[in-house]
């Protein structure tokens, strides 16, 4: 393992008085004593009882976790950083675990587990569903497959972050990191963690279905840079289908109903919707091409 002192444990939090003191104290008993948290204005006293417990408070200057922890990398000098939420729900003692395979050098990001070994009541059904769903759309559109990618414990190397382009302002960014990781072929490994439910006291933070939308989109938009096919051929296949299917209603009205009628107008859009269709494809062929060139072209300056 390596020395403690090269590991900054990062905590966002926004009203995590009830938690954030036990949370510190977990890391700073097991060693760790280089705890950054990054506080976005809370109201409750976060930031008070977080410097009581020894940790430095950074008060963030937007909004958001995702503007919070790209704020916090640029005051991290540690060559490991180990990232978590503040609300009790991670445990100090998977932290070893989390770090070991960065430690080692055979990877450069870790994603805690979350369904390895939860707590019952820890998460509702719904939220099951919604990350289930997400970990799939992001298996099928990324082509990768890190079991957990909403997980908000993390283990990642300095310098693997620095080629990072990180711009979700709320709960997107882990989700932008596991893209990341998946498109630059950063080393990333999963490692299975308890998750707890929050304790008593503790309100969370998410707001299930705007965040979840809010992901959902993320997912697609990255899609533009590490797999443009889907991203443009997507729609192109929607667009193709929707003019396929307005241009049967119209050769039905005008070849198998009697008396014929003809549609010109819905015609047009049915032509209009299958072009575009098309050209969408080709174009997200042709960007998939050029995305593929460019990742051999920065593998071999690497």
């Amino acid at each position: 393992m390596a020395d403690r002192e090269d590991v900054c444990v990062l905590i966002p939090t926004l009203d995590e008085a009830e938690t954030i003191g036990d949370v510190i104290d977990g890391f700073t008993s097991r060693g760790y004593g280089n705890v950054l948290v990054v506080d976005g204005d809370s109201t409750d006293g976060t930031q008070e009882i977080a410097r009581d417990h020894g940790a430095r408070v950074l008060e963030q200057s937007g909004s958001g976790k995702g503007q919070a922890v790209r704020e916090a990398l640029d005051h991290v000098d540690s060559e490991y950083v180990l990232m978590l939420d503040g609300d009790g729900t991670y445990r100090p003692e998977d932290a070893d675990a989390m770090l070991e395979p960065l430690v080692d050098g055979r990877y450069d990001h870790v994603i805690g587990d979350r369904f390895a070994d939860m707590e019952a009541g820890a998460m509702s059904r719904f939220n099951k569903f919604g990350n289930a769903m997400f970990n799939w759309v992001f298996r099928h559109v990324h082509g990768e497959n890190f079991e957990d990618i909403l997980s908000g414990y993390r283990a990642f190397t300095r310098e693997s972050v620095e080629k990072f382009y990180l711009d979700a302002d709320g709960f997107g960014v882990e989700t932008e990191l596991a893209v990341e990781c998946a498109k630059h072929g950063v080393p990333t490994t999963v490692v299975p963690i308890r998750y707890e439910a929050r304790p008593n006291g503790s309100d969370t933070n998410l707001h299930p279905i705007r965040d979840g939308g809010v992901i959902l989109l993320t997912l697609y938009q990255l899609a533009k840079t590490s797999n443009p096919l889907f991203y443009f051929g997507s729609v192109g296949v929607l667009s193709g289908v929707f003019g396929v299917g307005v241009a049967a209603y119209v050769a039905y009205e005008w070849f198998v109903k009697v008396p014929r009628e003809s549609h010109e107008v819905l015609a047009v859009v049915a032509a209009f919707a299958i072009l575009f269709g098309v050209q969408l494809l080709m174009f997200g062929v042709l960007s998939d091409l050029i995305v593929t060139l460019h990742r051999e072209q920065m593998r071999r300056l690497e």
